[in-house]
């Protein structure tokens, strides 16, 4: 069973969430309390909880809860001026997407439930309503967002040992394959199951999964931390390898470990293809693509940015330069044991007064991605590999031409 990363129940008057705080792992499960816009704000910007579904999610849960708060907490409401009700869930609204920014999936459910309050304050619906329509849309879009990934990974999986099996040997047709993951993309940065990770999870359940590489995904280590915790907790077959040894590992171990893919997830899709991503990802792109071996992406279609033409206009977040030069973590004791329940231990491993460059995303060009894996079906290279297209639309050219879908879905 994979990991609840987000804990959420409407029973009470006031809806309830839980996330893990993911800056304890992989040391310690703890679970912290959301119950408003500024406690998300500061657990998506700290990266408490992280990964574009997630903080989609948990943005959009903080903001219900916090207007269910308001509602209760001023008199069922008497204190609200029904006219202003889209206002007061637009400046919620735009507070939260402020936590981080590169993240599409928050700016585009922020716009979208917006744009659902003003259609129904409209018609009449007051600051009740409204709040009873948001909480339910969000709802919704917590149960949507575990189907979705489990639609993925089939579609992934399938379209993964399909493609495969046309560029190897007939005799190894049937081998299990080993794939390479960057960053965490599973039940930690999702409602559930994964976007690239599911796509493991799946080949793992059908018996098709030899190895998985995970990356450490430097500077915050969400590979070693997070996606490594993930893989031993559910005792999938995996190694961890630093950043920089993805090149040397597909050059000695790309035949004798049936390397198929490299499988990352995505914060923004532009309408081209270019795909921002956690720092580090377009190297591996380009390692996969020097060594001819199949680059994939996979994201829910929230994740595509159609207004934005290309990955060129694409903020790309900076961070704090003390997430590079410092570490933090449990002491070890006697060499073996871990000093838990106390707090972290932070260490300097970088010079003193060294200048710093820690930019979270890196774009990888549209033309070094073999596919993007959705929900939906798989959309192929021939779609987004023509950089003198003048009108390189994903969305157009899918709408004509169609996903590739897998055969058989699980759900």
């Amino acid at each position: 069973m994979s990991l609840q990363a987000i804990k959420y129940s409407n029973s009470g008057k006031v809806s309830t969430l839980q996330i893990i705080d993911q800056l304890k792992l992989p040391h310690e499960v703890q679970y912290v309390d959301i119950k408003s816009t500024h406690d998300a704000y500061w657990a998506i910007r700290s990266m408490q909880v992280r990964g574009a579904p997630a903080i989609a999610i948990v943005g959009m849960l903080a903001v219900a809860i916090e207007l269910e708060s308001d509602y209760h907490s001023d008199n069922q409401g008497d204190g609200f001026d029904d006219s202003q009700s889209s206002d007061i869930i637009k400046r919620y609204l735009d507070y939260i997407t402020q936590s981080r920014p590169t993240a599409v999936n928050l700016q585009n459910a922020a716009h979208n439930f917006h744009q659902q309050v003003v259609r129904s304050e409209s018609y009449g619906a007051g600051l009740f309503e409204l709040i009873q329509l948001f909480r339910s849309n969000v709802e919704t879009m917590l149960k949507e967002d575990i189907i979705n990934n489990r639609r993925m990974a089939d579609h992934g999986s399938e379209y993964i040992l399909r493609s495969h099996k046309l560029t190897i040997d007939r005799n190894h047709h049937d081998a299990p394959v080993s794939v390479i993951t960057h960053c965490n993309t599973g039940s930690l940065a999702t409602a559930g199951y994964g976007t690239a990770m599911g796509v493991i999870r799946s080949l793992h359940a059908k018996g098709n999964l030899l190895q998985a590489y995970c990356t450490e995904s430097r500077p915050y280590n969400q590979g070693s931390r997070l996606t490594a915790f993930e893989l031993v907790h559910d005792e999938i077959p995996a190694t961890l390898i630093t950043d920089s040894m993805a090149g040397a590992l597909i050059k000695l171990k790309k035949d004798s470990a049936n390397i198929a893919a490299v499988v990352v997830g995505a914060d923004r899709i532009a309408a081209n293809g270019d795909t921002a991503n956690k720092i580090g990802t377009y190297a591996l792109a380009v390692l996969a693509n020097y060594h001819r071996i199949p680059f994939y992406v996979v994201a829910n279609m929230s994740t595509f940015d159609f207004k934005t033409r290309n990955g060129e206009s694409i903020k790309i977040e900076q961070r704090a330069p003390e997430e590079m030069t410092r570490v933090s973590g449990p002491r070890v004791l006697d060499g073996a044991n871990l000093e838990l329940g106390e707090p972290a231990t932070t260490v300097q491993v970088a010079a003193d007064g060294i200048d710093v460059w820690n930019p979270g995303f890196d774009i990888t060009p549209a033309n070094l991605i073999s596919a993007i894996i959705t929900e939906k079906g798989v959309i192929p290279k021939i779609f987004f590999d023509d950089p003198t297209d003048p009108n390189p639309n994903l969305l157009m050219k899918v709408k004509i031409a169609g996903f590739w879908e897998a055969p058989n879905l699980s759900v």
